[in-house]
């Protein structure tokens, strides 16, 4: 009766044991993604600020995201040669860059339009690992990102970078022959308007500068003016520009140059153009001397800042932007017309009364 009993209490035991403890625990499914991103890019922030927050308060730990932030060219061109992986001609890549799965989401309209879809689907199909994107080694290496045992690519890493792959943008040294030859131009053009200012200082100028002096110099602003606010549509708009035949400018868009005090430098160059023109206005309706000096002070910084964006495209950014190259030169011309204008205002005084009395 005993061992009845005992039997009877150790089959009780071991059902109730089986009934209230799953056999194993059911984890919930999660969807990991990376992110690629650049301080001082303004769609970076909206979508860190905007669109990831709420992502993270819905979904908590099933949605996991690494975000990479860009601080350098070499970064940039790892990023380059990761996206001709996935078949994506590099004139097209930018930040922010997301990675979902087998998905690639591009710009602050695309990736709040369809990140919270694909994470719901892939949520319902049981989750998505980290992507297995040839070239991610190389910023992740310690995440599990290596191509599948199928392929027969090499696993890339910092040690093992990926080769530059082909795609259908143009080579990268494209352009720096342009470039160099502009470089050149401007530093030539500094060195005229020097000698020509020395000329002024001596009186050795006895001339008034031509009448289609005054002329050019709105014509060639509003030029300059126009090319700034493309340039500031793309960066703030996070679009892709449209090239030409010269150079990769989304290449150049994209680098942290692009950029200072994270102010996108079409917007500088859009506020630049806009003083120099009121400074043309006041000089030509006032004629005033301050306004004349003021132009050829801007145009002469604008000089400068630009021999240093120019440099910086061949020589540290690895490519050249057609119309950066466009706003230099404009700019360039610039100075020469504005340095003729404030000529006539530089004279000593007999010398100035004197070329004023050939204009009566």
């Amino acid at each position: 009766m005993k061992r009845q009993i005992i039997v009877w209490l150790l089959i009780v035991f071991l059902w109730g044991g089986t009934a209230v403890t799953p056999t194993h625990a059911q984890e919930e499914p999660t969807v990991q993604a990376v992110m690629f991103w650049m301080e001082g890019c303004g769609h970076c922030t909206w979508v860190k600020e905007n669109v990831l927050p709420p992502l993270a308060e819905k979904y908590g730990e099933q949605w996991q995201l690494e975000l990479i932030e860009l601080r350098s060219a070499e970064e940039f061109d790892h990023l380059f040669d990761l996206g001709a992986a996935l078949g994506i001609p590099r004139e097209t890549i930018g930040v922010p860059f997301l990675l979902i799965g087998d998905a690639v989401l591009i710009g602050s309209e695309q990736i709040p339009t369809e990140l919270p879809g694909l994470i719901e689907q892939h949520l319902a199909m049981g989750g998505v690992g980290w992507p297995q994107t040839p070239g991610l080694e190389w910023f992740l290496p310690e995440v599990n990102t290596a191509v599948s045992s199928e392929t027969t690519a090499p696993l890339l890493t910092p040690e093992n970078p990926p080769l530059p792959a082909n795609t259908a943008a143009p080579p990268a040294h494209d352009g720096f022959v342009l470039a160099i030859i502009i470089l050149i131009g401007m530093a030539l053009a500094l060195g005229y308007a020097a000698v020509r200012l020395w000329q002024a200082r001596q009186g050795k100028i006895r001339k008034q500068p031509p009448a289609w002096v005054q002329t050019a110099l709105p014509i060639l602003t509003v030029i300059g003016l126009g090319v700034a606010a493309y340039l500031a549509y793309v960066e703030t708009q996070s679009v892709t520009a449209v090239c030409g035949p010269v150079g990769d400018c989304n290449a150049v868009q994209t680098s942290e140059y692009a950029y200072l005090f994270g102010i996108p430098i079409g917007v500088l160059g859009v506020l630049g153009y806009v003083a120099i023109l009121a400074a043309w206005a006041w000089s030509k309706w006032q004629g005033d001397r301050r306004a004349a000096l003021a132009l050829l002070a801007m145009t002469a910084f604008g000089v400068i800042f630009s021999i240093y964006l120019t440099y910086l495209e061949p020589f540290v950014i690895g490519a050249v932007c057609a119309w950066c190259l466009t706003s230099s030169v404009v700019m360039t011309l610039l100075l020469l017309v504005s340095v003729e204008t404030a000529v006539p205002h530089l004279q000593p005084a007999p010398a100035r009364r004197s070329l004023q009395g050939r204009r009566k």
